[in-house]
């Protein structure tokens, strides 16, 4: 029996696949295509019952509501902000979550958990209408806008467990909402409110998908309504009316953006009685030094193998933005071939000791972290000797040393000479990649910049689907000398990703001559890209010495 029913499968599979295929070309021959259908488009007074049910829902609230009004101005200017918002956004999410993954780094075998891109996408919310709440207080506002955001974010989270790396992305986020937004107090210092309270009045809806190493874990049945009512839940128990968010305005505008002034040279010369954590009573010791409030990869010494006593005289130059907040951390570690490193001690040295342009020399006592009550410190762990000078930058030097070259401005009549910006010593050059326009790809519109220079290379984030991509996006580099004979390469490319495989194209690019940014101090200008019939990209540099 079992052979004949084998038999019997044959059989008809092999009749059954070609009489399928005849059949079906016959229907495809004789079935004719239909015309797309225009949509009709009625005055609202025209639809009938049915379809004004239909429709209710994605009609805006000032079409529903008198109380609401519209908001087109304000999308506009959403809009128009939109990528220094995201830019903003995203930094505050990445302070508030650092801390938060710092705390797991060296629990359950985990080695770093960090965003690998963190941006919310070229798609700005919308403002589908917005109320003006009377009050009784007298100095305060209210607003309650209706905000709905189908947004494109690429934000990617990497997580290393032993010798594995693990992503998960978030996609095709999808936001609406309907916060109080009150401005209080209001005080005659502008801009005329003190703080922003913020609460939801409705639970918000939120939606979007999880990807876990490329693969789609919202479609596990049951788990996707379970996260949605989860962080409903979460959201509403957080900030659902009664309960608010509150933001401090005025103080945040004590502190503008940061900008570089000036470098900072470290000379690591020498450690003493450092502790033994090798089997044969040495240590293979080195030292990681970095500036705070910077993500900047900590700059290394060379390894002394088998020493208490390491001798470095290794210099090292670092960015400073804020001389009066910042501090040096330096980390000393044992250096390990396998396994993590044991870190041997740390200490931390704040600018505002050094005086400019003056070296001054420390002799620092290694402890086990800042926290000045551990009685782990207490410990005697060695000494760590290092050599630091701040140098501000020229144009910064009047705001921390309060010394003016006059005769350089007499001389030059109030201008700036050519003579004055030297053309050899380190210096700092910034590079501005602002936006560009009129960038069109063969296959696809994705453009990201890319700037190579003395072996270095850094990249924009990526826009997608886009001719004129606005970046404002800021490059540092150090150099040793004025790079009065270099040119910088910027290329404009297009990426687009399908099915595991990344499709690239160049765009345009631009090399630019960096000897009028030496001798001029900046340049901001708009360059026509070289292979590209109408691309142009705006760029600013600036050559900033000590």
């Amino acid at each position: 029996m079992g052979f004949v029913s084998a038999l019997l499968g044959i059989i008809g599979f092999g009749v059954g696949i070609p009489f399928g295929l005849v059949l079906g070309y016959f229907i495809f021959i004789h079935n004719e295509p239909q015309d797309v259908t225009v949509p009709i488009i009625r005055p609202l007074h025209d639809l009938d019952s049915d379809s004004l049910l239909d429709l209710l829902d994605e009609m805006p609230l000032w079409v529903k509501t008198p109380d609401y009004d519209r908001a087109d101005w304000l999308n506009k200017f959403i809009f128009d902000m939109w990528p220094y918002l995201d830019k903003a956004i995203c930094g505050i999410i990445r302070s508030t979550t650092e801390p938060i993954f710092a705390e797991y780094i060296g629990k359950f075998q985990i080695k770093s958990i960090d965003f690998e891109t963190l941006s919310l996408g070229t798609l700005s919310p919308i403002v589908h209408g917005i109320k003006a709440q009377e009050t009784n207080e007298v100095n305060e506002l209210i607003l309650e806008p209706a905000i709905r955001w189908a947004g494109n974010p690429n934000i990617i989270l990497v997580l290393k467990l032993l010798s594995l790396r693990i992503t998960l992305q978030l996609t095709d986020l999808q936001i609406s909402m309907v916060p109080r937004i009150v401005l209080k107090p209001l005080v005659p210092t502008l801009p005329c409110f003190a703080s922003v309270v913020v609460s939801l009045m409705e639970k918000p809806h939120v939606d979007f998908g999880l990807k876990l190493l490329g693969g789609d874990i919202m479609a596990i049945p049951g788990l996707y309504q379970f996260i949605q009512k989860t962080i409903r839940r979460q959201v509403a128990s957080l900030y659902l009316w009664p309960q608010t968010l509150e933001m401090p305005i005025l103080d945040a505008l004590v502190a503008p953006i940061k900008k570089p002034v000036g470098l900072l040279h470290v000379k690591v010369v020498r450690a003493r009685k450092l502790l033994k954590m090798d089997i044969l009573g040495a240590s293979d010791p080195y030292v990681k030094l970095s500036l705070s409030g910077e993500r900047l990869p900590a700059k290394k010494t060379s390894i002394k193998m088998k020493t208490l006593d390491p001798e470095w005289n290794e210099d090292f130059k670092l960015i400073v933005k804020d001389p009066k907040s910042q501090v040096l951390q330096l980390h000393v570690y044992d250096w390990e071939k396998v396994g993590m490193h044991d870190k041997l001690g740390m200490q931390v040295v704040p600018l505002r000791l050094l005086t400019p342009n003056m070296t001054k020399e420390f002799t620092l006592d290694l402890l086990k972290n800042t926290n000045p009550n551990d009685p782990h410190n207490k410990k005697y762990r060695g000494k760590i000797v290092v050599e630091m000078t701040f140098n501000p930058f020229k144009e910064d030097s009047e705001r921390f040393s309060g010394l003016l070259n006059e005769h350089m401005r007499n001389d030059s009549g109030g201008e700036r000479a050519t003579e004055d910006v030297p053309s050899s010593g380190a210096g700092l050059l910034l590079v501005v990649i602002q936006g560009a326009e009129h960038v069109e790809g063969k296959h696809h519109n994705n453009p990201y910049a890319i700037i190579l220079f003395k072996g270095e290379r850094k990249n924009t984030k990526l826009i997608k689907k886009t001719r004129d991509p606005c970046w404002n996006e800021e490059f540092e580099f150090m150099l040793e000398e004025a790079p009065v004979k270099e040119k910088i390469h910027i290329e404009v490319m297009s990426k687009r990703k399908g099915f595991g495989f990344s499709f690239k194209e160049s765009l345009g690019h631009v090399d630019i001559d960096l000897i009028d940014v030496v001798h001029n101090g900046h340049i901001n200008k708009k360059y026509n890209l070289i292979r590209s019939k109408h691309g142009v990209i705006h760029v600013g540099l600036r050559w900033k010495v000590t």
